[in-house]
């Protein structure tokens, strides 16, 4: 086997881009090529946890096979010679954390039980889920906390049973997940009147419900009975009506606000501690305007608390009135939003227009 700077076979991209695909265990070029060390002789996937080797001893194949017909052998850590590995690794990460039931489960008890590394756990996870392997944990923490709830358990007994185990932050866990205190969850809206009504706007079909302590839910989409149905499904144990006139003139000043002008509006919502420190934090930023989630964080004196601003952005229930929209993602992106992407460059470029003089 002979050193090589030339590329044997790699016809997909150049062996610059490769050979940082390598350095950086780039998972997305996973499958677009392997490379191969002449001084061990073994070939690997691009995002193989490795030890990474010297430049001057590595060649790059197109595909397993050509590899193979070089004389170098699969790497065992990374398997390349599996075609579905990425998916195979993904489905052993699942397994893995629903077979630990309420156990935290580590990317290091991950790597040790799949053979891939915690960097390549991450990153392909990640990229085929939207989430990283931690995240998927508190996401299924909190399927199992919902269903305790709904099934009338106990506060504490359903916190507990779902796993949250640190009983010093078992308030604040929960309420992460579920968007609202657990008490509140566990309700669902019993005791409630709430009356709602829908119009259409140039950005979809508007809802909007409001109880006599002010407006609970604001929601766009595409369709108003899907729009009900969802109502129906958060507030379950609330008794919902059709909009009478207060509440009429409640949707009325919410379209206004959704054109551009100021409308006095009045608000009953349920939430966090923190997630209504953050949704204060939105009406305060200026119609024209933006931040990002990271400034959010450090205005409330959070600066470590990115990931749970963005959080209590997505569980924002009542839209545009309190503006998540002008929240954005630090490299400028426009990140997510509950009502779709759209929706919120739409909101953003009506709000930059009218806030001009």
């Amino acid at each position: 086997m002979q050193h090589a700077h030339v590329v044997h076979g790699l016809t997909s991209l150049s062996a610059t881009t490769a050979w940082a695909a390598v350095t950086a265990r780039d998972a997305r070029r996973d499958g677009h090529f392997v490379y191969a060390v002449a001084t061990t002789g073994v070939f690997c996937r691009p995002s193989c946890g490795s030890r990474r080797p010297l430049r001057q001893n590595v060649r790059f194949f197109d595909s397993p096979a050509g590899a193979v017909r070089a004389g170098f052998r699969a790497c065992k850590r990374c398997k390349p010679t599996t075609p579905d590995n990425g998916a195979s690794l993904i489905k052993d990460v699942r397994r893995l954390i629903d077979a630990a039931g309420d156990a935290t489960v580590t990317l290091g008890t991950l790597a040790r039980n799949t053979g891939a590394s915690p960097t390549r756990i991450q990153r392909t996870f990640k990229r085929a889920t939207g989430m990283s392997p931690k995240e998927f944990q508190d996401a299924r923490r909190g399927e199992r906390l919902r269903k305790h709830l709904r099934a009338g358990h106990s506060v504490t007994r359903a916190t507990l049973d779902a796993g949250y185990t640190s009983t010093s932050r078992l308030h604040h866990q929960a309420g992460e997940a579920l968007g609202m205190t657990p008490s509140v969850f566990r309700k669902r809206g019993r005791g409630m009147q709430i009356e709602f009504g829908t119009t259409s706007t140039p950005l979809g079909v508007l809802l909007v419900a409001y109880t006599e302590r002010g407006i609970c839910s604001v929601a766009l989409g595409d369709g108003a009975r899907a729009l009900e149905a969802d109502l129906r499904t958060e507030f379950s144990a609330a008794e919902i009506s059709p909009a009478r006139e207060k509440a009429t003139r409640q949707i009325a000043a919410v379209v206004a606000a959704l054109a551009g002008r100021d409308a006095a509006l009045r608000l009953d919502l349920s939430g966090t501690d923190f997630q209504l420190l953050v949704w204060r934090a939105l009406q305060r930023i200026p119609r024209g305007e933006t931040r990002s989630y990271g400034a959010v964080a450090a205005s409330l004196g959070r600066p470590s608390a990115t990931r749970a601003v963005a959080r209590a952005c997505a569980q924002n229930t009542v839209a545009v009135v309190i503006p998540c929209h002008r929240v954005i993602r630090g490299d400028g992106a426009l990140g997510g939003y509950r009502w779709g992407i759209e929706r919120k460059r739409a909101l953003l470029d009506r709000e930059s227009v009218a806030s001009k003089p």
